[in-house]
């Protein structure tokens, strides 16, 4: 599926996330997880406005654009399926926890609409496979590059997939259960090189 919609968006989420990298060894342009997670998400869904939405899924979070840029461009279904999978950071002036945003996030997917959680599904299970790809023998620079606070990234993950599983059944939830899987095992490999360190 390829429309005039979804050639814009890719456009606008190439020129906002422009000079960002994904985290790795290898500077890699950010918009590669974009289009991943498009990829992803199109095997499970025709939607436009969630496959509009997917790309632009960190610019609220991540870049200089609003929401009511977002809502201009793109229309108020698309702004609303971004704002739903956006990270809230902050309350007022005072910075919230990562585990709480984590948490805000997850209460937010409990709530929001179908598709917001299938961007959602995709979105992590892109970050998952990267992750595991990326550090599966480098420990050490895992813990360099996320911190070593492991229980606390398990449990705001669970409590992520805990809602995705609430609100899907079928299709892109199973991709989404079997990378999370595999990244649980993967966070349990690296707590063991916590331990010898300690």
């Amino acid at each position: 599926m390829y429309t005039y919609r979804i050639e814009q968006a890719i456009k606008a989420a190439s020129v906002l996330h422009q000079d960002q990298l994904r985290k790795g060894s290898v500077p890699i342009p950010y918009i590669t997880h974009l289009i991943a997670t498009m990829l992803i998400l199109h095997d499970y869904t025709d939607d436009e406005n969630a496959l509009v939405a997917v790309l632009l899924h960190d610019t609220l979070e991540n870049t200089d654009y609003t929401i009511e840029e977002l809502t201009e461009d793109f229309g108020k279904e698309v702004a609303t399926l971004v704002s739903t999978v956006t990270e809230i950071t902050h309350e007022g002036e005072v910075k919230l926890p990562w585990l709480d945003v984590k948490k805000n996030y997850a209460k937010r997917l409990r709530k929001g609409p179908i598709e917001a959680v299938m961007i959602a599904a995709a979105d992590k299970s892109h970050n998952f496979r990267s992750t595991v790809d990326e550090y599966f023998t480098d420990h050490n620079r895992f813990l360099k590059d996320f911190g070593p606070n492991l229980d606390a990234r398990l449990e705001a993950y669970q409590s992520i997939a805990n809602a995705i599983n609430s609100r899907l059944s079928d299709g892109i939830v199973h991709e989404f259960n079997h990378t999370f899987k595999e990244y649980k095992n993967f966070i349990y490999d690296v707590q063991k090189t916590l331990e010898k360190i300690d």
